[in-house]
């Protein structure tokens, strides 16, 4: 494993790492989470991502709980959460949900804190950009969160190249904890915030990403090129709304067509598309999800994947991929 400075600032993070998005409490419990987080440690995973939202907060008590039960030093492990969509308080979800605003945030910290267990988390996100809050406010926000020490270092989740420059800009005006990382999607058919968006912040800003779904919702794997397989994350009543994507006809026969190419790799196609993720060097780290202890060993297979892909390999990649990309 090697490890890879979060965009210009100091904090180092794994290239690869595990999130809890869908699995924890939907496809894994505590029993499970244990197992999971500990190979992953084991394998020298030293971020593990969440949110509020997350199974609406039950995700973020099962990676507390697996915390308090393997009682690693908290140097050693990174621990990130993001804040937009809200839970329902005292029955009252008009005024806590789909924003940003400070009264929200200065809120949400502490309930993720007591959920998680801990006395502040390293990186917090803003989930979602919230058109009905200004910016400033929730800059401002987000900097007090840091000065107050309940969070390291704050970044943004899905948010434009423009609204992430704003933020920081006025975060330089007003002499204020800047945006340090973005988490964006960003996988062979999703790619151009990444590669186009985004290219000048990386210099002007020195922005770190810490990328989702790498696999692609699972499509990268191969397993729906004959349907939706039961007990895949695309079965699941929730994520009825990504089903058209995974059973895509093009996507599934360009996956057929870079199988082929992992193959002669001694890899899977599921190594490969995250081992082409890790490739990017402006990627900090890639957010691996397992509901299962060999679906992770098979991609942490990727980082021996990952030397193998060279010009003539990623030109291979991009001719498949790069037609079918958005």
């Amino acid at each position: 494993m090697q490890y890879r400075r979060l965009g210009r600032s100091g904090l180092q993070v794994s290239e690869l790492s595990l999130g809890s998005w869908v699995t924890y409490h939907t496809q894994v419990d505590t029993g499970a989470a244990v197992e999971l987080m500990a190979a992953a440690r084991d394998a020298g995973v030293n971020f593990f991502d969440n949110a509020e939202v997350y199974a609406l907060g039950r995700s973020e008590e099962i990676m507390g709980q697996v915390f308090k039960q393997l009682a690693w030093p908290r140097h050693s492990y990174v621990v990130s959460t993001k804040f937009y969509w809200g839970l329902a308080r005292e029955g009252n979800t008009v005024n806590f949900q789909n924003t940003l605003n400070r009264k929200y945030l200065m809120q949400a910290i502490d309930g993720s804190l007591k959920r998680l267990q801990l006395d502040f988390v390293d990186l917090v996100y803003c989930h979602r950009p919230d058109p009905n809050t200004p910016i400033e406010e929730t800059v401002w926000a987000m900097s007090d969160m840091i000065s107050q020490g309940k969070a390291l270092y704050w970044g943004t989740s899905e948010w434009s190249a423009a609204d992430i420059r704003a933020a920081w800009e006025i975060a330089e005006r007003h002499h204020l904890h800047k945006p340090v990382m973005e988490q964006p999607q960003y996988h062979l058919f999703h790619r151009r915030r990444v590669e186009q968006e985004y290219a000048r912040l990386y210099e002007d800003l020195g922005l770190g990403l810490t990328t989702w779904s790498p696999l692609a919702s699972g499509l990268l794997t191969g397993k729906y090129r004959q349907g939706v397989p039961e007990g895949s994350r695309g079965s699941l009543e929730s994520m009825n709304w990504m089903r058209e994507q995974l059973l895509d006809p093009a996507r599934n026969a360009a996956v057929g067509e870079l199988e082929a190419i992992a193959r002669e790799l001694g890899g899977t196609v599921a190594q490969l598309a995250i081992a082409w993720v890790n490739k990017n060097p402006r990627v900090s780290t890639v957010i691996l999800g397992a509901s299962k202890l060999a679906q992770l060993q098979d991609n942490l297979g990727a980082l021996a994947l990952t030397p193998k892909l060279t010009p003539e390999v990623m030109a291979r990649i991009d001719a498949i991929s790069t037609p079918l990309a958005r």
